[in-house]
C-alpha cells in the first residue's frame, strides 16, 4: 500500500481560537459510529447535545456555534476527554483522504484558512511524498503527474500553463463567460453571504476590471496561482475514470482560477491592493463553498461536460 502527500501536508496544524473562520461554527457535524458509542455511555452531556434524527449529529447552538464549543472558542470535548475522543470529521478535518485501488493520497483543503495559508504561501514547487509501495500502474496518476509537471513550469506564465495543462487532456483553454458563469454560481446552494457578496462584486465588475495594472500589481505573487491550480488537480483529477474524464477536472482547476483571478482583479481594481489575506479568503470561500458541497461541485462538473 502507497500513502502519498504534499511536502507541506505535515506542516499543517489547526490555530484554534486564532481561527476567524472556526469550523465548529456553522458545519452541522456528524458523528462516526465508534465515537457516538462514547459519548453515549458518558451521559447526559452529550445527550443532550446530540440529535438521533438520521445520523447522530451535534445539535448547533446559538449562531450555528457547536454545543462543546466554549466562549474562547476552544472545544470542551479535547479539553475534558482528550482529542482522541474528537468524533472522525473533527479529528481529522480539514485533511482529505483519496482512496485509490493500492494507494491512498492525503492533503490539506484549503476550506480551511490556516490550510489556505499553508497552500497558497509556499514559494516552492510542491513535491508528492511518498510511504510505503505501489506495483500498480495508473495511467490516470501518471497524467495527472505530467499535468502537475506542467503547471510548475515557471518559465511560462499561468496562462501558458493552463493551455498546456489542457493540451495534456487533448482540450484547449476556453473563454469562461463570466456572466454567464457568475448566474451558475449564484444558482447553487450557498452558505456565506461573503461569497454572495463576491459573486455579485464578480459579476457587475468583471468587463471593466483593470487586469494590465493587476497583472502588474501580481506579477511577483505568481505562485500563489500555481499552488492554487496544483492543489486542485492534486486533490481531484485522480478521481476521474478515463483521459476524457480527466478533460472535466482540468477544466475545473482552469475555471476555478478564472473565477478567483478575477475576483482579485476587480477587488484591485475598485481599491488599488489586493493582499495575500485576500487572496486567502477568496480561495477559502471558493472551496467551502464548492469543493465542499458534493451537490455543488457536480453541478459544476456537470456543466463543464455539457
Amino acid at each position: 500500500m502507497l500513502f502519498v502527500f504534499p511536502d507541506y501536508y505535515k506542516k499543517f496544524k489547526c490555530i484554534k481560537s486564532e481561527c476567524r473562520h472556526n469550523c465548529c461554527i456553522g458545519w452541522e457535524i456528524d458523528i462516526d459510529p465508534d465515537t457516538y458509542s462514547f459519548y453515549r455511555s458518558v451521559g447526559n452531556i452529550f445527550d443532550e447535545n446530540i440529535s438521533i434524527d438520521g445520523e447522530p449529529h451535534f445539535i448547533l447552538g446559538e449562531n450555528e456555534r457547536c454545543p462543546f464549543l466554549n466562549k474562547d472558542n476552544l472545544c470542551d470535548i479535547i479539553i475534558g476527554f482528550g482529542e482522541k475522543h474528537l468524533c472522525h470529521i473533527c479529528r481529522e478535518h480539514p485533511r482529505f483522504y483519496n482512496e485509490l485501488y493500492d494507494r491512498t493520497e492525503a492533503g490539506i483543503g484549503l476550506c480551511c484558512e490556516e490550510a489556505a495559508r499553508i497552500i497558497l504561501d509556499n514559494p516552492d514547487t510542491v513535491k508528492l511524498e511518498t510511504e510505503g509501495e505501489s506495483e500498480y500502474e495508473n495511467k490516470i496518476i501518471t497524467l495527472r503527474d505530467g499535468i502537475i509537471a506542467v503547471l510548475q513550469n515557471r518559465n511560462k506564465n499561468i496562462t501558458e500553463r493552463i493551455k498546456d495543462m489542457l493540451l495534456l487532456c487533448s482540450t484547449t483553454l476556453p473563454q469562461f463567460d463570466l456572466d454567464k458563469w457568475c448566474g451558475i454560481f449564484l444558482g447553487l446552494e450557498r452558505l456565506d453571504g461573503a461569497w454572495t457578496a463576491a459573486l455579485n462584486r464578480l459579476k457587475s465588475g468583471f468587463k471593466t476590471a483593470n487586469l494590465k495594472e493587476f497583472d502588474l500589481y501580481m506579477k511577483n505573487r505568481q505562485t500563489e496561482y500555481e499552488q492554487l491550480l496544483v492543489y486542485l488537480i492534486y486533490r481531484h483529477l485522480s478521481s476521474a475514470f478515463d483521459k476524457t474524464d480527466a478533460k472535466i477536472y482540468a477544466l475545473f482547476a482552469a475555471l476555478s482560477f478564472t473565477v478567483i483571478y478575477y475576483i482579485g482583479a476587480v477587488s484591485f481594481t475598485e481599491k488599488g491592493s489586493f493582499t495575500f489575506t485576500e487572496q486567502a479568503e477568496t480561495a477559502r470561500l471558493f472551496s467551502s463553498e464548492i469543493e465542499y458541497s458534493d451537490q455543488n461541485l457536480d453541478i459544476i462538473l456537470q456543466h463543464l461536460q455539457d
